[in-house]
């Protein structure tokens, strides 16, 4: 088991392919993770589950036209569910693809790929590295999204 400790960054520790990540307050978790994967050093993982209480939150969906809407939940709500992929691009930057689901203090749920999350209270989620795959982030036509490429 591998265990990481900074006082002023987040914490994780490892078993076998498995990494929990705790993310402290004010930290973003898109830029988080791929720290935590250039980190660790993998390339591709999945993003099983993840919760916790984050604010200035941006999240959305795509259109039929391939392009994102994109709407803000400011307020601290509690982040019920996350789940998603970590790839890296062809530039070789690591890249989080999230989906999430928040619930805001009248219980309201919102949900849809995350474009923002910073960290209120704390996040906790377990990532699940997948040290045989190979997955590229690359342009699609038409779209937004980068598509997931499996070599």
């Amino acid at each position: 088991m591998k265990y990481r400790f900074d006082p002023n960054d987040m914490e994780w520790t490892q078993s076998g392919e498995d990494l929990f990540v705790r993310i402290d307050p004010d930290e973003e978790i898109h830029s988080s993770l791929q720290n935590l994967a250039d980190e660790v050093g993998f390339d591709a993982a999945a993003i099983t589950s993840g919760i916790g209480r984050t604010r200035d939150n941006k999240y959305g969906y795509m259109n039929e036209q391939g392009v994102y809407q994109r709407r803000p939940l400011n307020p601290p709500s509690e982040l019920v569910s996350l789940s998603g992929n970590i790839a890296r691009t062809q530039e070789g930057k690591a890249f989080t693809h999230i989906h999430c689901c928040w619930s805001d203090d009248d219980n309201n749920v919102h949900a849809g790929h995350m474009f923002q999350a910073t960290v209120h209270v704390v996040a906790e989620i377990h990532i699940r590295i997948l040290t045989e795959a190979i997955m590229t982030r690359c342009p699609l036509a038409d779209f937004e999204l980068l598509g997931l490429q499996f070599s």
